[in-house]
């Protein structure tokens, strides 16, 4: 089973690689890639899912709203209690 609470969403193209969300990010979740995005920055990347505790952090401080995070939904099977 997956233990990955949170799913973190990046645009790519929209991220200027500024690093607030990098920098304000507590459990250090997120680093640039070396890569450029279609208008030369180096975006970000979500390197350590199983780390993040969803306090959107990151999405709160990214002035170009390139960064979404989702409550992973468990679904269980049908008559499983726990």
């Amino acid at each position: 089973m997956n233990s990955q609470k949170f799913v973190v969403l990046i645009d790519a193209d929209r991220c200027k690689g500024c690093g607030l969300c990098i920098e304000f990010c507590p459990r250090n979740c997120l680093e640039l890639v070396r890569d450029l995005n279609r208008l030369g920055y180096h975006p970000v990347k979500f390197k350590a899912a199983e780390k993040c505790i969803g306090c959107q952090a990151c999405t709160i401080m990214c002035p170009e709203a390139a960064i979404e995070l989702f409550r992973r939904r468990v679904v269980r099977p049908e008559g499983d209690k726990a």
